[in-house]
């Protein structure tokens, strides 16, 4: 099948011991089954050819030193730029050894997009412990990508996660903070600033000419008219008015426990949530397998595996590339249908 794009995808390797390079191997060799956008991967070479080793796969890997290159060899090999992971890596054993190679796998896809060589980043996942103690200070990929962001553009970036799948799409206001900060951290500006950034992507990359975002309440009932907490007559309602006049369509707040099942998902095209699980709980039972970690707001697009690192399959033949798959999938129909939109 010929792969219609004329700009390959930036695939950050993450984590060398973790899952990543079972995947992207994976993926690749499924290419022309499932018609996936041609892409090369940041990292290790090395690291690739002795797990590809490891897990049986026949996997031609090839070198390249400019992104050019990597969609004429697509289609017989693996493409690489790259970066030294640090040491001889073993699957399975995080070493903090690997963090810079990590790091830097991913400034260099940003970079790429930013520049124009690459069409969007893709990153597979990270062990932010590992970073951590290797120096790193933010707190997650997320963070670290609107930085760089901001560093490139000189403009103050605010990045919104969103958990993209096939039955729904949830974004949570607030991220990996503890639960019992959430009321306090929780907004009406940082509400109404992160509906307005999904309204815009909406729009722009996922194509929605009108999105309808239904907002969750914070507290159970959406606090039963202030009788169960008072945050959701307070914060959140005052935040819907306010969107609603600006002309976004919002409605809300709704009780968490029933807008989730079928019928209440036909009503929205994104869930606003409150805190972390509120929106990631359903968005991963109603698709673990292939939902897409989508980071709205930033000046390119970028996805990833909705997993983690995976650290006790990796190499052992038991990791599943679909979730990779599909971020690999959407972010080539959100660099097109940006692109096309700008």
């Amino acid at each position: 099948m010929a792969i219609p794009f004329s700009r390959p995808l930036a695939l950050s390797q993450g984590d060398p011991a973790g899952i990543g390079p079972d995947i992207t191997l994976m993926a690749w060799l499924r290419r022309r089954e499932l018609g996936l956008p041609p892409f090369f991967l940041i990292g290790d070479r090395d690291v690739l050819t002795l797990r590809a080793r490891q897990l049986n796969l026949a996997v031609s890997i090839r070198e390249i030193d400019t992104v050019g290159k990597a969609t004429g060899i697509f289609a017989d090999a693996l493409p690489v730029m790259s970066v030294p992971a640090g040491i001889e890596v073993v699957a399975g054993e995080p070493h903090v050894a690997t963090a810079k190679g990590t790091i830097a796998a991913i400034e260099k896809a940003v970079s790429l997009v930013i520049g124009g060589e690459a069409l969007a980043v893709v990153t597979n996942p990270i062990a932010k412990a590992v970073l951590y103690e290797a120096g790193f200070r933010f707190p997650g990929h997320t963070e670290f990508l609107a930085d760089l962001a901001a560093r490139a553009t000189g403009r103050l970036v605010t990045p919104v996660m969103m958990l993209s799948g096939p039955k729904l799409r949830a974004i949570p206001v607030t991220i990996h903070i503890p639960v019992r900060d959430v009321p306090q951290a929780l907004t009406g500006d940082l509400i109404v600033e992160t509906c307005r950034i999904a309204d815009a992507d909406l729009r722009q990359r996922f194509g929605i000419d009108a999105p309808r975002l239904a907002l969750a309440g914070l507290n159970p009932h959406a606090g039963e008219g202030g009788a169960i907490g008072t945050e959701d007559e307070d914060i959140i309602r005052p935040s819907i008015e306010q969107l609603r006049d600006e002309g976004i369509d919002a409605i809300g707040p709704l009780p968490a426990d029933t807008m989730f099942h079928d019928e209440a998902r036909a009503r929205y095209d994104v869930a606003i949530c409150m805190y972390h699980d509120q929106a990631l709980i359903p968005a991963k039972a109603l698709g673990f397998d292939d939902s897409v970690n989508v980071t709205l707001g930033l000046p390119f697009v970028r996805t990833s595996p909705d997993h983690g690192t995976a650290f006790g399959i990796a190499g052992k033949g038991l990791a599943r590339e679909q979730s990779l798959v599909a971020a690999l999938k959407l972010a080539a129909q959100l660099g097109r249908t940006w692109e096309s939109r700008r």
